[in-house]
């Protein structure tokens, strides 16, 4: 077998572009992209890398390909999951990995067969802003954690979204689509596990999609009695200057962290860190590299190196967002 090579079954979302330019860039071949449905993402993507578009997926589970990777209509995902799994191809899926509780103990399963290494795209650890307020965690700068705060905003541009974005059933919807990551991250940052998990998800727009609800507010409790808040929606205005004004705040005993994820346009575009040392100044961090990305820190799991990212980690991210969407509060503005 050839380890050398690579395919993408399953093209319903452009996220799939890093997991294909991080192979590429790391000296694997792509053997081409696969997707059932119609759509202009697998074309754009098959043109932007030069990559073969096939309508024949055992051509893409050959024993040549060693990699598989997924961004498949999410309720669809772990179908491939357990495809992959029967040919013995590792597969890294966009997230969410699963979007129900049936979803979610297949995937225990595959984890605990253990067949095959299973990635997810959860990128936010290897944002440079991200990672260097875990080192400043690490290294004790922030004192003990006492409350974490994450803001997700994100621009619809509803027009170019897919009916079954719209669909609670196909999508998983806002919290457990959007949330995964921020579930994944309260746990890295502070080494806790999740405890209770509360809060609403509202509808105020677009009646005539009506399981699509565009804004959730959540209060999570961690060990230790750490706080969380998180927050998302789908209001981000068009011109903004990124998809999403996305920021983190970390409050420790000693100092406070604020991350702007995306810049900010009085400051610059970079990502900006900034801690507050005490009640007189303000010092802004520059932001760090992290060591690999993501597909190599998985390719590295592979291959039986300590990873960033375990199946430990996908499995409980994944079961917080279940767990949180059946534990909220859905508001509907249209319903009686």
């Amino acid at each position: 077998m050839s380890e050398r090579q690579f395919s993408v079954i399953g093209c319903q979302h452009a996220h799939i572009g890093i997991f294909i330019d991080e192979m590429l860039k790391l000296g694997y071949s792509c053997a081409g992209i696969y997707e059932e449905e119609g759509c202009e993402l697998p074309r754009t993507l098959a043109d932007q890398y030069g990559v073969p578009l096939t309508r024949n997926k055992e051509e893409l589970l050959g024993e040549n390909v060693a990699f598989v990777g997924c961004s498949a209509i999410n309720s669809d995902k772990l179908d491939v999951i357990e495809l992959c799994e029967s040919r013995g191809k590792h597969v890294m899926v966009d997230k969410p990995a699963a979007v129900s509780r049936e979803g979610l103990e297949r995937l225990k399963a595959v984890v605990e067969r253990n067949r095959i290494q299973i990635g997810m795209l959860l990128t936010e650890r290897f944002h440079p802003a991200i990672y260097t307020v875990k080192k400043q965690i690490e290294k004790g700068a922030l004192g003990d954690i006492v409350t974490i705060g994450m803001r997700k905003p994100h621009r619809l541009n509803a027009a170019s979204r897919p009916e079954w974005f719209y669909s609670k059933r196909l999508s998983g919807g806002i919290l457990i689509d959007l949330l995964v990551h921020d579930f994944d991250l309260l746990r890295w940052l502070t080494g806790k596990e999740l405890v209770t998990i509360g809060g609403y998800v509202g509808k105020t727009i677009m009646p005539e999609h009506p399981t699509f609800y565009n804004s959730a507010s959540l209060q999570v409790v961690l060990e230790d009695s750490i706080v969380a808040q998180l927050y998302a929606d789908w209001h981000s205005p068009v011109g903004g200057w990124s998809w999403g004004d996305g920021r983190i705040f970390v409050t420790g005993t000693d100092s406070f962290v604020e991350l702007r994820l995306h810049g900010d346009p009085l400051v610059g575009l970079d990502p900006v860190v900034i801690r507050s040392t005490n009640g007189e100044s303000v010092e802004c961090l520059p932001a760090l590299e992290p060591p690999c990305t993501i597909t190599q820190d998985w390719l590295r799991r592979i291959g039986g190196e300590a990873s960033m990212i375990t199946h430990d980690d996908i499995v409980k991210a994944t079961e917080a967002t279940i767990l949180a969407d059946q534990a909220v509060t859905y508001l509907n503005r249209f319903e009686a």
